[in-house]
């Protein structure tokens, strides 16, 4: 399969993904057992780590798909702020939202709509704040410091294949891989033939633009 056929199919994924978001969010606050997709998609996400790095975050995250399919036509897509990649930041939330998220659990332990409330409600809470930094900044924002996909970042750093391999000789320099990359890692601007980091999302959206196929995995 090309690589067109494999982002169309990544496409089509996300859309049938995306519904998940809005019923979670939508309908959580009413049917507690809807706020245990939150887990389920995290506890996805951190096994996936351990066998392709992010590869979940970019293709299989029903709020991934969210961001990618819904928000980004809406997105100024500006840089993303260095310090919100700062190992220490995503440290420190991760503890911080981990922390919360079981604190509040150990509230009520033995009550299956507590714990589906407060699933809904990180959800909720989380989703927002990623709307609005993805309406300011880009769209993929809180991806940069999402809990779950800093853990697939650390989980996977050490198993992480090489992401991309770039053709000096047929890159021109027009930068829109970085452009069309969600996550706005530097990719040319590496000026190495291989380009490991620990960060893909594996979408190939920055092969797929390629207009001298100067990318490959």
């Amino acid at each position: 399969m090309n690589t067109k056929n494999k982002t169309n199919k990544r496409q089509i994924i996300q859309w049938l993904l995306l519904p998940l978001v809005f019923i979670v969010i939508g309908l959580g606050w009413k049917y507690a057992w809807l706020g245990f997709v939150v887990p389920l998609v995290m506890l996805i996400g951190v096994i996936g780590a351990f066998l392709n790095g992010r590869y979940v975050c970019g293709n299989l995250c029903p709020r991934g798909a969210f961001f990618d399919r819904l928000i980004t036509p809406f997105s100024p897509q500006r840089p993303l702020p260095p310090f919100l990649r700062s190992m220490v930041l995503r440290y420190m939330i991760l503890i911080l939202l981990m922390g919360l998220m079981v604190y509040r659990l150990l509230q009520n332990p033995y009550s299956f709509g507590h714990w589906g409330h407060v699933f809904w409600l990180m959800c909720t809470v989380t989703t927002l704040l990623g709307v609005v930094l993805a309406l300011f900044i880009r769209a993929r924002t809180w991806c940069s410091f999402c809990p779950i996909g800093t853990l697939g970042k650390i989980i996977g750093e050490k198993k992480v294949k090489i992401s991309l391999k770039l053709d000096k000789d047929k890159c021109v320099g027009c930068k829109l891989c970085e452009k069309a990359c969600p996550m706005n890692l530097p990719i040319i601007s590496e000026k190495k033939t291989l380009l490991p980091n620990s960060d893909c999302i594996k979408c190939l959206e920055c092969i797929a633009k390629c207009p001298r196929q100067a990318l490959s995995n």
